[in-house]
């Protein structure tokens, strides 16, 4: 049985689907003790590594500072720590600009931004208090490369790589180490509603040829939450098939 997260507490915003319910169950079968947050708890997480905990859902709205505060209190008080915290909870609200509404626009921001800020805001005052730990933020390679009708989406995700860069320069030397993840496009629930010709266009310009799996992205977080990373802080991985190349 692998064991590289034996003993580690991981918490998973937006854990019910896709990207993130990829990364609860590649967390699982490496031994973690992992905790979801998510508004909705979704179907359950395929089966722990043998001996190991099942996940446990946490109902949360994570663009709530009330609701976040509680939801790790819950964390610690069962768990004592936490070593590993995936934010990943993401909506999109596509539209050009000059159609786009303020509540669309604050809709994606607080979801994709101000979660990351609430969540990380907390966790790092454990993580810092016993000198290691790792965060990791799920940011979009739109955030790098921009993409016409997702100003907000694309906001949001580059806030994400200026927010972990900048926290990473706040607790690396207490043993934190904060990075990002920046997949491209992922075959999930959110990119099945794409168009089929939109898809084709987008899966054209990806040099591999192909969507990514969440699996794949599960991966790299995987790395970013073990000791094989524990050399690497502030640093933004993009997971894109050479698209953003």
């Amino acid at each position: 049985m692998s064991n590289i997260l034996e003993g580690k507490t991981c918490v998973v915003s937006g854990g019910s689907r896709g990207i993130g319910r990829a990364i609860v169950e590649r967390f699982l079968a490496e031994g973690g003790s992992v905790y979801y947050l998510s508004r909705t708890e979704g179907s359950s997480p395929a089966p722990a590594a043998e001996g190991g905990k099942p996940a446990r859902f946490i109902a949360c709205d994570v663009s709530s500072e009330a609701d976040v505060e509680k939801a790790l209190a819950a964390v610690i008080a069962e768990a004592g720590s936490i070593d590993v915290l995936v934010n990943n909870a993401g909506i999109t609200r596509d539209g050009l600009v000059f159609r786009m509404s303020l509540e669309d626009w604050n809709a994606v921001l607080a979801t994709n931004l101000t979660a990351t800020f609430l969540l990380s805001r907390t966790v790092a005052r454990y993580m810092i208090k016993k000198r290691s730990g790792s965060i990791i933020n799920i940011s979009s390679i739109v955030g790098i490369m921009g993409n016409g009708g997702q100003t907000n989406y694309a906001a949001s995700k580059a806030g994400i790589i200026g927010f972990t860069k900048s926290l990473a320069r706040e607790v690396s030397s207490r043993g934190v180490r904060v990075n990002a993840l920046a997949p491209g496009f992922i075959d999930t629930d959110m990119s099945a509603k794409i168009p089929e010709e939109a898809k084709a266009k987008i899966l054209a310009g990806i040099p591999l040829g192909r969507a990514g799996r969440p699996e794949e992205v599960a991966s790299a977080a995987l790395f970013l939450a073990s000791e094989a990373s524990s050399y690497i802080t502030g640093e933004v991985i993009k997971l894109d098939g050479g698209m953003g190349m």
